[in-house]
């Protein structure tokens, strides 16, 4: 379970084998540490000494978020001692043929997700008619094999996803469109609810990344920037539009969210107020562990965190064993 503090000037201090969020002296939330496996504290919240040990002492992480789910920073305990593993994944980046081999099944992954989210909206609603951003997609996943780099691949990758949203903006039933993909800063509220569902995800595979005892920062797809956990974003491409993506639109076109939740902020952007926040994080949390029906696996569908853990497990399994990673796939 992954709790999510939001509360400005908060202070989330240890009671026991429990943490108190106060404000003001006053108790707001009181949050027992069984089963809870992340924290995710946004915006201007502190942590006593007391609450950061109990956290190390217990293995649990604490995701430090800007007020509009940006990335700050991380409190984890000690890093996996597997350095054998480590030392294969440099091995692996350092290998030529195989980065490209990897980088190449991460974007055909990312593609057929993306057709196959089209596709079954269009069954869904027969009106609906994305023949020509299909005919994109098909396209660029039969001429994926001949990119001799992963810069072509992402070229490749570029233009297939400004095609899948077009055909995401029509999907849209509510007063709320979506035109084009905007991210810094985000333009309308479709775009606000998508950032802020990467940023979450990316922290959700950020954290196991991490606890597996792979090198966040090392891909094979995105390249080498200071500061950016390259390999966790290569895991994120499969997930972006079966959880993320899909989760937006049902919010939107289910009226969960209106025009009256997002606020205008000068030169950043538009956001989701306060309530509204609070509102998409317990509907977030609860869409993570629900079934992922999109990946039924032998008649049984996984809870969606469960799904990504899995993923990272593989992604484990391949660089150890020098395999091609097999990225996850929707099922519909």
């Amino acid at each position: 379970m992954t709790v999510f503090i939001t509360e400005a000037g908060a202070v989330v201090r240890q009671s026991s084998q429990h943490l108190v969020v106060t404000k003001n002296n006053k108790r707001i939330a009181h949050v027992p540490l069984i089963n809870t496996e992340r924290i995710v504290l946004f915006g201007n919240v502190q942590l006593t000494t007391q609450a950061i040990n109990l956290l190390l002492r217990e293995g649990i992480d604490v995701a430090f978020l800007t007020a509009g789910g940006r990335l700050r920073g991380r409190l984890v305990a000690a890093e996996s001692k597997n350095i054998f593993l480590r030392l294969a994944q440099y091995e692996r980046h350092h290998d030529a043929a195989y980065q490209l081999a990897t980088a190449r099944s991460l974007v055909a992954g990312k593609l057929r997700n993306a057709r196959a989210f089209l596709r079954l909206f269009q069954k869904n609603n027969p009106g609906a008619d994305f023949t020509p951003e299909l005919a994109v997609l098909a396209d660029a996943l039969a001429k994926l094999d001949r990119h001799a780099t992963v810069s072509r691949l992402l070229g490749a990758e570029g233009s297939s996803t400004a095609a899948y949203f077009r055909a995401y903006g029509r999907m849209f039933r509510s007063e709320l469109r979506f035109e084009t993909r905007t991210k810094r800063p985000p333009k309308d509220p479709v775009n606000a609810l998508l950032s802020l569902g990467y940023s979450l995800l990316t922290n959700e595979v950020l954290a196991l990344v991490i606890a597996s005892g792979l090198d966040p920062y090392l891909g094979f797809l995105h390249s080498l920037v200071y500061g950016r956990p390259s390999l966790a974003l290569d895991l994120v491409e499969e997930f972006r539009h079966p959880l993320i993506d899909r989760f937006t639109l049902n919010l939107f076109n289910n009226e969960f969210f209106g025009p009256g939740d997002f606020r205008p902020v000068e030169n950043e952007g538009i956001y989701l107020n306060d309530e509204a926040f609070k509102r998409y994080l317990r509907l977030y949390e609860q869409h993570l562990r629900a079934p992922l029906t999109a990946a039924a696996d032998n008649g049984e569908a996984p809870a969606a965190r469960d799904r990504i853990k899995k993923q990272v497990q593989r992604m484990a399994k391949c660089i150890n064993a020098g395999e091609i990673y097999r990225p996850f796939q929707m099922t519909w």
